[in-house]
Parts: structure tokens; sequence; C-alpha cells
């Protein structure tokens, strides 16, 4: 026979009875059982989204997982920007040089010319014994030897060159004022007869206020000469200045 405790000797017995005699307790029970479910599958949930969308980022960082500079794809860097600016200024700056050394070479090559037609000046021995004689007839060296076919060698146009009409023509030269002489430029007349027109080379000025100017010529009666003219400089002047077109 059991004594007065002998009937809850075990607390768990007392426990279980009340849970089997009383309803709300049980149903109390339950409840906060599913919701401990519940709230534990939604942690569970939102811990993996979590992790889901960390692994999807760390994913879709090129260069981080890669090795990379961890540039986004489609983006210019800014050390790749630097570049293309560096690579656009070295362009432009070769550009400019060969622009630069472009004009230097065309004003040398002018000068050039310019020089070689003096110096075919003075191989027909201009104020010497030697120089060549005047006509409108005869030729030197395949060029008539008057004052066009002078101009015409030494500006080497073809044998036995135009006569000083042809040279004004827009084929050989171009008309320029007189101050905007250089040397090997014309200084002619064109117009009259062939025993009034006539043409010079300038060489350059004689004076600073440019008063008159020194020039090679195949002069009439004469032959080539080397003196300063004014032809030109004075107001009603028939004589133009031109620029021939090779120069």
């Amino acid at each position: 026979m059991n004594g007065k405790h002998g009937k809850y000797r075990n607390p768990l017995h007392k426990v279980r009875d009340t849970l089997n005699t009383t309803p709300r307790v049980v149903g109390a029970v339950a409840g906060l059982a599913a919701f401990g479910v519940i709230a534990g599958t939604a942690q569970a949930g939102v811990f993996d989204s979590e992790s889901a969308q960390s692994a999807a980022a760390v994913a879709t960082v090129p260069g981080k997982a890669n090795g990379g500079d961890g540039d986004e794809p489609g983006r210019t860097s800014s050390h790749s920007g630097k570049a293309d600016r560096k690579k656009s200024d070295s362009k432009t700056s070769e550009s400019r040089a060969s622009e630069s050394r472009t004009s230097e070479t065309r004003a040398t090559d002018s000068k050039s010319k310019r020089d070689r037609v003096i110096e075919l000046a003075k191989t027909w021995r201009p104020g010497t014994d030697e120089r060549v004689r005047y006509s409108q007839t005869n030729s030197y060296q395949g060029y008539r030897t008057d004052c066009s076919g002078f101009v015409a060698m030494t500006l080497g146009l073809a044998k036995p060159g135009p006569n000083t009409v042809g040279l004004t023509s827009s084929r050989y030269t171009e008309r320029i004022t007189m101050s905007e002489l250089k040397k090997g430029d014309l200084v002619m007349d064109a117009q009259g007869t062939n025993t009034t027109r006539h043409v010079v080379i300038f060489e350059k000025w004689a004076d600073g206020d440019h008063t008159s100017y020194w020039a090679y010529e195949q002069r009439g009666r004469y032959g080539t000469d080397y003196r300063t003219r004014d032809y030109g400089l004075n107001a009603g002047s028939e004589y133009k200045a031109y620029r021939p077109k090779n120069l």
C-alpha cells in the first residue's frame, strides 16, 4: 500500500497527469510547439536567402574571385582612361610635330628653289665679257636668248620658253603686290610689242625704303645683266609683280 506521497513519487507523473487532464494546457503547449517549428523554418529560410545573395554578390564581382583588378564589366577603369588620354595627347603632339616638320620642309624647299633660280641666272655670266648676248632668234642651251627665254631657263620651263605674255598666264605665274616680292619672283611688263615688253628676276631690295631692287635680266642690245631697277615702283607703271607657280 502506497503512502501519502507514494502516488507522486516521480514529478513527471504529476506533469503528465496535468497535461492529460487539462485540455487548455494541452492546446497551449501544442500551439507553442507549432509556433517554434514555423519560426525556426522561417529563420532558416532567411539565413538561406541571405547566404544565397552573398554568394551571388561575390560571384558577380569580376576580378575578386579571379584575381583581377576588380573593374566592373563595361566600365572603363581610371587607369584605362588615363592611358587613353595619354595616347590621345601623344598622337596630338606627334601630329603637331609632323605638321611643323612639314611646314619647315616646305619653307626649306621653297628657299632652295629660289636660290636655284639665282644660281641658274648666274650661269649666263651677267655683266661680264662672257655674258650671253641678247637675241630674239638665237638660243643658248636650248633657250631663246631674249628676256623671257632667260627667265624660262632659270625656272626650268620647257625649251625654248614662253614669251613675256605667256609668262603672265596662270599656267606659270600669279599676280602679287610689289611689297610681297621675294627672291626669284618676277617683275613684268607684258603690254605693247616684242620690242617694249620686258621681264626681270627680283633678287633683293637695294635699300630699306624699297625704292629700288637688285635684279637679273637679259636686256636688249646687251645681254645678261645684274643691276638695280625700279620697275613697277612708280605710280602708273606698266610693270607688275608675279610669283612663279613652281616656287
